[in-house]
C-alpha cells in the first residue's frame, strides 16, 4: 500500500527530485499552492543518452525559472551508474533493475537533501505512468534509513486531479515529452501501462 507519510500544509521546504518537466510541472504547482517552496534536484544518470538527459533538463529549468525555484542539477555519470545495475539488465521494467536505479538516485536526494538543512524530500517519479509506486516508495524509505536526519514523503501523484493537471500543463507549455521512462533498457523494453500504472 502506497502511504502518504506527512501532511505538506505544516512544511515550508522539501527537496524534490525531479525527472523531467511533465512530471514535475504539476507537484510542483501544488507544492507553491500550499506553501511549500520546493528546492528542484535534477539526478538522473540513468537516462541515455546524454542529448536526452540535457532536453530534460533544459525543460524542467525553463519551467523553474519562470517560477522563481532553484534547479540543482546532479553530475551525469551514466558508466557509474551502469556499475550500479551490473547484471540487471535483462531485467524487465518494473523488475530489479527499476528497484536499484530508485534507491541510486533517492540515495543521493537524500544527501543533497542533508547538505542543504532540508529534512524532507520526495520524488516526481511517483506520477510517471512507467513506475511502480511500491518500488518507489520501498527505496525513499531505504534512502532516507541511509541518511541521518532525513525523511521520505510518499505520495501517489498521480492521484487528486494531478495527472489531469500534468496534462494541462504539459500542453500549456510545450514541453517535450519523452515517450519512455529514460535508460536504454527502456527504450528496448518499453512497459505495459496497465492496471494501477495507467495514466
Amino acid at each position: 500500500m502506497f502511504i502518504l507519510l506527512r501532511i505538506f500544509a505544516p512544511m515550508k521546504q522539501i527537496l524534490l527530485h525531479c525527472c523531467c518537466a511533465p512530471c514535475a510541472s504539476a507537484i510542483i504547482e501544488w507544492m507553491m499552492d500550499n506553501d511549500v517552496r520546493p528546492t528542484l534536484y535534477y539526478c538522473n544518470p540513468n537516462i541515455y543518452p546524454y542529448e536526452e538527459y540535457c532536453i530534460r533538463k533544459e525543460e524542467l529549468t525553463r519551467y523553474a525559472t519562470r517560477l522563481g525555484l532553484d534547479v540543482i542539477d546532479d553530475d551525469y555519470n551514466h558508466e557509474a551508474w551502469r556499475q550500479q545495475v551490473c547484471g540487471l539488465e535483462e531485467e524487465p521494467e518494473r523488475g530489479r533493475r527499476c528497484l536499484q536505479c530508485f534507491k541510486a538516485r533517492l540515495l543521493r536526494s537524500a544527501q543533497a537533501a542533508a547538505r542543504l538543512g532540508i529534512t524532507d524530500f520526495a520524488t516526481t517519479l511517483a506520477s510517471s505512468r512507467w513506475k511502480s509506486l511500491e518500488q518507489i516508495e520501498e527505496a525513499g524509505l531505504w534512502a532516507a534509513s541511509m541518511v541521518e536526519g532525513t525523511r521520505f514523503v510518499a505520495r501517489n501523484w498521480r492521484k487528486g486531479g494531478l495527472q489531469q493537471r500534468r496534462n494541462e500543463l504539459l500542453r500549456e507549455n510545450g514541453f517535450y515529452n519523452q515517450q519512455y521512462c529514460g535508460c536504454e533498457f527502456s527504450i528496448r523494453k518499453p512497459p505495459a501501462t496497465d492496471g494501477e500504472n495507467k495514466e
